[in-house]
Formats: C-alpha cells, structure tokens, sequence
C-alpha cells in the first residue's frame, strides 16, 4: 500500500473516529438537559413545601384568632347582662374598663386577623402558580426521559455500529502506522489526521514551516503538523471526500 493510500485510510477512519465523538459527546451532553429540569423541579418543590408550611401555620393562627376574638365576643356579652346588675359607680367603671379593654384586645385581634387573611390568600395564590410550575415541570420531565430514552437507544445501537466500521477500518492501515494514529488521539483532542490548506494546518490553524509544507507536497512520507502533532496530509492530494485526486 503507498503512502497517499495509507493516509486516505486513515482520513476513513478519523471520519469514523469524529462521528464516534460527536455520538459520544451526545450521550454525554442529553442527560444534562434531563438533569437541568430535575434540578429546577427540586427547587420548585422545595419552594412548594415551604409554601405548603406557610399556609398551614397561618391556618392556625387564622383558627386561633377566631376562637380568641369569640370567646372575648363572649365575655363582652356577659360583661354587659353583669353590667346591668351593678350596684354601685365603682363597680360601674370596673366593668366599663373591663369591657373597653376586651373591645380593643378584639379589634386588634380582628386587625391581625386580617392580615393573615390576606397574607393567606396570597400564598394560596403562590401556591396555585408553583402548583402549576410543578405540574408543567413535571410533565417536561416525563417527556424528556422517554425522549432520552429513545434517543440513548438509537445512539447506542448507531454507535455499536460505527465502532464495527471502526475495526474494519483498522484493518486496512499497517500497525505502525495505526499505532502512531492512536498515540496521537491519546493524547490529543479530535480530529487526529487534518488537511493542510495553503500551508495552514486545519488542526491548530498555524502555518507550516515552508520546508515542511514543501515535503508534504511531495507526498512521501507521512508528517505531523509542529504546532499541534496531529498527522497532515496536502488537501490538493484528494477529494472532499478523502479520495485520492
């Protein structure tokens, strides 16, 4: 095999390498977005519960001010059938004073009743939006996982696929050669082989040395780009598709 028809091989399997990475990157990348709602759901019920604890308290703060504003409703009334029997002024202001401090306890109480009336229905509120925020979230989340799902499925099966193409590849490159290849994707990010157009390394795209660009031309050897070490080949030596001009 010469050696422009060793590099177009290895062009093959870089082809065949990227779209393992791509794949790979997906597969990666797709159970963030599933992560990302999960946490926000978290969140959203975290501030649901904490909503939901606000509510009730103030519940029983609304119920005992009810029961405390009837039961001072009740000694009101019987301070005024007590009043009605008294059998001198002094019992008369006793009760008068009695009576104008259950009546201002009870409006104050009437007052911070409705506060928490109103502090109620706008957590009620609060909670009917994060109810829907929860629900709609929720629902994201279902279509996502089954989408991811599906989508985990298809990539694996095209990836067990691509790496089949990757060994069948492989046995069409000499071992020094795929050896030095699979050195330099140890080491370095994808891609591993790239063109060199206009004495620019697509890699790193830095310039060549002009004598390094000048032996590429020829085509006899295979050579590494000195800024970056990924393997370079002339672009005028195939196709757009890796094939040998």
């Amino acid at each position: 095999m010469n050696l422009l028809k060793q590099i177009e091989q290895l062009i093959v399997l870089q082809k065949v390498d990227s779209e393992i990475y791509e794949l790979q990157k997906k597969l990666e990348e797709a159970p963030r977005e599933v992560s990302a709602i999960k946490q926000k759901l978290e969140t959203q019920q975290g501030q649901q519960a904490q909503v939901e604890e606000k509510i009730s308290i103030l519940r029983q703060q609304e119920q005992k001010l009810n029961k405390e504003i009837e039961e001072d409703n009740d000694r009101i009334k019987h301070s005024k059938n007590k009043l009605m029997l008294v059998e001198n002024s002094k019992e008369y202001h006793a009760m008068m004073r009695e009576m104008d401090n259950l009546e201002k306890t009870n409006r104050l109480r009437e007052e911070e009743k409705v506060a928490v009336e109103e502090d109620l229905a706008a957590q009620n509120n609060l909670k009917a939006s994060l109810d829907a925020e929860v629900d709609k979230l929720d629902q994201e989340l279902q279509e996502k996982q089954r989408h991811l799902d599906e989508q985990l499925q298809g990539a694996q099966a095209k990836l067990d696929e691509l790496h089949k193409k990757r060994q069948a590849a492989t046995q069409e490159i000499p071992q020094p050669i795929l050896s030095r290849y699979e050195f330099i994707r140890s080491r370095l990010s994808n891609p591993v082989i790239v063109s060199v157009d206009n004495g620019v390394c697509n890699g790193c795209h830095i310039s060549i040395p002009p004598q390094s660009f000048l032996e590429l031309q020829k085509g006899e050897q295979i050579l590494s780009c000195p800024n970056c070490q990924r393997l370079i080949f002339w672009d005028n030596h195939f196709t757009e598709n890796g094939e040998q001009n």
